[in-house]
């Protein structure tokens, strides 16, 4: 048999993967919708396969694919294409879209038991899956109808990923062999894998098993650690994060400090931390320093306690420390910073301090935040090398949390300005760099291609925020990047379901958001044989600008014979000639258009526009649009569409005497000039000031995405802690928020333990509640009605619908009982089935369409989102939403 072996470190246990391959497809999907398909699409793993039988596929000669073979290198890596379709062919007629597909992939994995006796526990396995979507380990014989559990794999090759931990379905035997079934849904995705240079695609898949016993331990995770530079002994952040994984029981972190005194330089814990059985966390500390620190290692040790079996452990780490100059014109390099994303999470960026200090009589600059492209990894040089250095602005290039993040949307966003705030609120709190303070206030934004399309996102959102514009490479949004016309769904769904799930990505199409612009200097870069993101992306954006006004301040320039990337893409001359345009210009106030309109689709996740903010829309899930005039005589005129509540900086239109909203004339007063005015609608277009302390939070949400941009580490609850699967559901979203965000989790068992938790007022961050539709816990948590959603008899009903049928999972957002502009989140389901298809809809990646509720069913197996038994948006306080709900 050709395997692939493994032994563990902890283990005599040993593992053999067959290098043997069994692959069926191609079947056409578009992006994201393996999250609504079964991963092993089109058969059920948990019934006999037949390994004779063929499918349809409307990609085949004849209509229909069978299994083939295939091989992996004794590495592990796995190549997976299909050289018998005719692939050429079906992109002449529906392009990269045809691309697009998913594969079942099967092989098998065999364990070994210890060749002499032993008292080991059981092993488990630690799984590296590499570009593959998701995995699922089954056991052979009678007990394969199980229903299986489907973990995600690191599709985007994010590095410092580690491997996750997977309890085995059965337990393997002591004395011979055990075989297993292993699964993976291979999906091939062109914003991933690129466009194949051969016309065929091949998707190139690396799949590591190794084992572990659990032992009630905990070790570090090195990988994992975040920590920042220091300049002349001072370290440049606040923030240190340790890497520390469980390995076996309950721990919990309670102290930590410095191996060795140091004068004028501490850390303390900022919480103390509990892991769950397997969970990765990082353990945040907060740096106080008084005067320089020069070692050239940092020594931490840290406390654990269980809170079980009381004992305790220690873990010591060394960091070496990396050592930067004083700043001179002749010693500056980039500096990796650090700070606490959402309160408590440590995270990093990269800066790049002025060339030049300023003069005592010259006015601090603006920063200029620079988005990296997918893929990017900022700890390397390759992106901060690529910008232009400025001679008195500071350069600042944020992680978006990963390599990926989320696209610069939602967490990711909220990184890129925390970052920014970071490099203000450091040099700040050091006298000896206040010669090269940054000022506060509005940035220069660019960025090149996902950080391009992210410059659009940013931009658009927070137009106020942004002096000036450089999207270089830039696509327009998901769907327009890679069309989503080979849809399985769309064969069977009611479009009007269609329509309302495709709400979700609204707020992330950058064309539709482009009028809040106009104002905005904006220079669009584009290789001219761009291979990756089409030039004809950035055209039609300038000519979206143009079209809302033909006088707008933007200017495309478009690089002959260039591809995606070339070094000068960012370091010529005519993105300098903008920058120090748009610098020099920063101290005065923007001119503003006559006519301008600012565009909304969630409130909470957008900024204002010459001061004009929507704060609350008449139907959330729809647009909201302020379209103003002004007019002869200091007078301005709103129109509103969508809108019920927007707000005005009086104290940027000093020189208007009134408003007038629709029909309703608002008079401005003295009282109203020094600061933002608030109107609430009254009637059909009627409009009444409002006193400003009295408003409600701006509206938080359309989607369950926004779910990720919490205030604190996420609170995941488990309902009943007697539930393996659902504690599994828990580990692996945990696993994957840590993963594909570094957004940092608590597992919390039980419903008695989580209201203990919600005694505590400061609980702040969103919360994740995971259970079964019967569970009695429910009736309590919605009891207040707070939404439609209620348990009566143990059984959860909507509406006039009960759900209480095999196979249907149900999530839907709720408020948070402490925070305003927090929430909690349900994942509910009727059975396990319905568990694994919910979960999957958890949205760690952009892109999938679940709007602030939905059920799914079993059909959604094979029909994709047309397996949707209802969905929508809620309306004002978290009310039904009639013009965007649908329920079966």
């Amino acid at each position: 048999m050709n395997t692939q072996a493994h032994f563990s470190a902890n283990s005599a246990w040993r593992t053999e993967l067959s290098k043997s391959w069994d692959v069926l497809g191609p079947f056409p999907i578009h992006a994201r919708e393996q999250q609504f398909l079964s991963p092993s699409f089109p058969i059920n793993i948990s019934e006999p396969i037949d390994f004779t039988r063929s499918w349809p596929s409307s990609y085949a000669d004849n209509g229909r694919v069978a299994w083939t073979k295939t091989q992996a290198s004794p590495e592990g890596d796995l190549e997976v294409s299909f050289p018998n379709i005719r692939w050429s062919d079906l992109r002449a007629t529906e392009g990269w879209a045809a691309l697009q597909h998913h594969a079942l992939l099967h092989t098998t994995l065999t364990l070994y038991p210890p060749t002499t006796g032993s008292n080991e526990a059981p092993p488990r396995l630690l799984v590296q899956l590499v570009q593959g979507a998701y995995i699922a380990i089954i056991p052979s014989g009678s007990e394969a109808s199980l229903e299986p559990e489907w973990h995600a794999g690191n599709i985007y090759e994010l590095p410092r990923t580690l491997p996750r931990v997977i309890e085995l379905p059965t337990l393997p035997t002591t004395t011979s062999s055990t075989t297993y079934h292993v699964f993976v849904s291979g999906d091939y995705e062109i914003r991933l894998f690129g466009d194949p240079p051969l016309g065929t695609p091949i998707q190139v898949l690396k799949l590591t098993i190794d084992v572990e016993i659990p032992k009630d331990s905990a070790q570090l995770e090195p990988t994992q650690d975040v920590l920042p530079d220091f300049v002349d002994g001072y370290a440049f952040g606040n923030a240190i994060g340790l890497g520390v994984r469980n390995l076996g029981g309950r721990w919990t972190v309670t102290d930590a400090v410095l191996s060795s005194e140091s004068t004028g330089f501490s850390v303390e814990l900022l919480r103390p931390t509990t892991l769950a059985p397997s969970q990765t966390r990082i353990v945040p500390l907060r740096i106080v320093q008084t005067g320089k620190f020069t070692d050239t290692t940092l020594g931490i040790n840290l406390t654990l306690t269980s809170p079980d079996t009381k004992k305790t452990l220690s873990l010591s780490a060394a960091f070496p420390v990396k050592h930067l100059p004083a700043w001179s014109a002749e010693k500056l390099s980039p500096i990796t910073g650090t700070r606490f994303h959402a309160q408590e999470m440590p995270t990093a960026f990269t800066a790049f301090p002025p060339l030049l200090e300023n003069t005592k009589d010259q006015q601090p600059q603006p920063p200029i935040l620079c988005l990296h492209g997918a893929g990017v990894d900022i700890t390397q040089s390759f992106w901060i090398d690529s910008l232009p250095l400025q001679q008195h602005s500071w350069l600042v290039a944020p992680s978006g949390l990963t390599s990926w993040g989320l696209d610069w949307h939602g967490p990711s966003a909220n990184d890129a300005w925390g970052s920014v705030d970071a490099v203000v609120a450091i040099v700040n709190a050091n006298p000896s760099w206040h010669a090269r303070k940054l000022a506060e206030g509005p940035v220069v934004l660019l960025g090149h291609s996902n950080g391009g399309q992210g410059a659009w996102y940013l931009a658009s959102r927070f137009p106020d925020r942004v002096l000036g514009l450089v999207p270089a490479s830039a696509y327009i949004k998901s769907q327009a990047y890679v069309a989503l016309l080979l849809s399985r769904s769309a064969h069977f769904i009611d479009p009007a379901v269609r329509a309302i799930l495709e709400s979700s990505l609204t707020p992330d199409d950058n064309d539709l958001f482009l009028s809040n612009l106009v104002d905005t200097p904006i220079l669009a870069i584009h290789g001219g044989s761009d291979e990756n993101v089409p030039v004809w992306h950035s055209r039609e954006a300038v000519s979206v600008i143009k079209t809302w006004n033909a006088e707008a301040n933007v200017t495309f320039q478009e690089d002959a014979g260039q591809r995606h990337w070339y070094p000068s893409v960012l370091k010529n001359n005519q993105v300098q000639a903008f920058l120090d345009g748009v610098l020099q210009t920063a101290s005065s106030r923007r001119p503003r258009s006559k006519t301008f309109t600012l565009t909304v689709a969630i409130p909470a996740e957008s900024g204002s526009l010459h001061g004009l903010k929507i704060e609350r829309l008449s139907v959330p899930g729809r647009l909201g649009r302020l379209t103003v005039n002004v007019l002869p005589d200091n007078k301005l005129r709103v129109v509103t569409t969508n809108v019920d509540r927007f707000s005005i900086d009086a104290s940027l239109w000093d020189d208007i005497e009134s408003l007038r909203a629709d029909s309703a004339l608002l008079e401005f007063s003295p009282q109203l000039r020094s600061g933002v005015v608030s109107f609430q609608k009254e009637g059909r277009k009627g409009w009444k000031s409002e006193v400003p302390d009295q408003k409600a939070p701006a509206q938080a949400s359309a989607r369950i995405q926004s779910f990720l941009s919490t205030d604190a580490p996420f609170h995941l609850v488990v309902l009943d802690n007697s539930s393996s699967r659902d504690v599994s559901m828990a580990l692996r979203i945990a696993h994957d928020l840590n993963a594909y965000h570094r957004l940092d989790a608590e597992i919390i068992l039980g419903n008695e333990a989580f209201q203990d938790r919600l005694a505590d007022s400061s609980a702040t961050g969103n919360i994740l509640i995971i259970g079964n539709t019967a569970s009695p816990s429910l009736a309590s948590l919605l009891g207040k009605q707070r939404t439609p959603f209620r348990s009566e008899n143990n059984v959860l009903t909507f509406k006039d619908a009960t759900f209480d049928e095999a196979g249907q999972g149900i999530l839907f957002l709720h408020p948070h009982p402490h925070n305003a502009t927090g929430q909690i989140l349900f994942l509910l389901s009727t059975d396990a089935s319905g568990l694994e298809r919910a979960g999957r809809l958890f949205p760690i990646r952009t892109g999938v369409t679940v709007p602030d509720w939905l059920i799914t069913s079993s059909r959604a197996d094979e029909t994709g989102a047309a397996g949707v038994l209802g969905a929508g948006v809620w309306g004002a306080g978290w009310s039904w939403n009639e013009a965007m709900s649908w329920l079966y």
